[in-house]
């Protein structure tokens, strides 16, 4: 289907066309034409990757009132980031619409500067909950108006330890005719939310993570001892000189030492996570974007929402634990119809692992040997 037989406006697919978002994923497919045409609680489960913003961003969109100069659509995420990354797709999406003002709003940043944002007409507003909280409490934002509610990577949020402020900001909102749920995974805590604050008729609709995982990805692993991985990774960065690349650890004690590693190693790294703030995030986001940087070193977390073109490869340096950050960080490579690798080092004992991503994900991988 297109996304004129979906029900989206002709000026909205100018946007998407130039965005070359052409054809729609499953998610928005099975999505939009029911959030288009009712006023409906909805659960998604959906991993990160499919196309969620459009899917829920576009309904949202031909919802408002560009007269009424009031919230009228709230979107909750997990990270700065995220929100981010958001508001900037539903700024691209409304380039050939009337003016709809998203402002998003996160911890990390001065208050007062938000506050003072907020002040101009806002239609949408995208926060992270423990900000929202902080600015509805100041009564610096009004969202008693708000008709559509949408909570993107809701288990996300759970897992960061935002129930309290996710069922207080619901609370809040509890007149809102629609209220979207988005998740990759429905654990118990999420059933908690839906059972409370959503409909009982509530629809619900799930994509398959065999179907989200992009074709033009070449999926490998190398097999080494974790005390030869630096040199391993140093070898592969060679191989591939002058392109750019992101590599993925788990926490960020070891982003950190790989950074001091690579750097150690004149190679133009970078590390974004978890204990940076606002200001020193966005330098090294610059300096990758300019390409003064050659290699991000992330979190998933701190990878959530990031938007970055051409990178020809991802690296995991460490796995990750979830299928669905397999999904996201591979994810980040071959873009826009070009090809990228996904490399993946690990030891023996990690074989099971990627065993599992080729079950779950319905994915091949590939073994290559270290080059001497």
């Amino acid at each position: 289907m297109t996304f004129k037989e979906l029900g989206i406006g002709k000026d909205y697919i100018k946007g998407l066309n130039e965005l070359n978002i052409i054809t729609p994923t499953q998610i928005q497919s099975e999505v939009i034409p029911i959030l288009l045409n009712n006023k409906i609680d909805l659960i998604g489960q959906a991993q990160t990757g499919t196309g969620k913003t459009a899917a829920y961003g576009l309904p949202l969109l031909h919802r408002i009132v560009v007269q009424k100069k009031e919230v009228q659509g709230l979107i909750l995420c997990p990270t700065r980031e995220l929100g981010k990354q958001i508001a900037k797709q539903l700024f691209r999406f409304t380039k050939y619409t009337d003016k709809i003002f998203s402002e998003a709003v996160y911890g990390g940043e001065k208050i007062d500067i938000q506050i003072n944002s907020l002040k101009r007409p806002t239609h949408i507003i995208v926060a992270t909950p423990g900000r929202l909280i902080d600015l509805v409490k100041r009564k610096a934002v009004d969202i008693s108006h708000v008709k559509t509610v949408i909570l993107d990577e809701a288990d996300e949020m759970l897992s960061m330890g935002f129930k309290k402020e996710l069922d207080e900001i619901l609370g809040y909102v509890a007149t809102a005719d629609s209220k979207w749920l988005f998740s990759a995974t429905i654990p118990q805590g999420i059933k908690q939310i839906v059972n409370e604050h959503l409909s009982p008729n509530a629809h619900r609709i799930e994509v398959s993570a065999k179907n989200v995982v992009n074709k033009n990805i070449k999926h490998q692993y190398l097999i080494c001892d974790d005390a030869d991985k630096l040199h391993i990774l140093l070898q592969f960065l060679k191989t591939e000189k002058d392109s750019r690349g992101l590599i993925f650890c788990k926490t960020k004690v070891a982003t950190q030492k790989l950074e001091k590693q690579l750097l150690a190693k004149n190679v133009a790294a970078g590390a974004i996570h978890g204990d940076l703030l606002q200001k020193e995030r966005d330098k090294v986001m610059r300096a990758f974007k300019k390409e003064r940087l050659q290699i991000l070193i992330a979190t998933d977390i701190a990878a959530r929402g990031l938007d970055i073109a051409d990178l020809a490869y991802v690296v995991h340096y460490q796995l990750p634990d979830k299928d669905e950050y397999y999904t996201h960080r591979s994810g980040r490579t071959a873009r826009a119809g070009k090809e990228g690798v996904s490399l993946c080092l690990i030891n023996s004992k990690e074989m099971k692992q990627i065993r599992f991503f080729e079950k779950v994900l319905g994915i091949g991988f590939s073994q290559v040997r270290e080059t001497k």
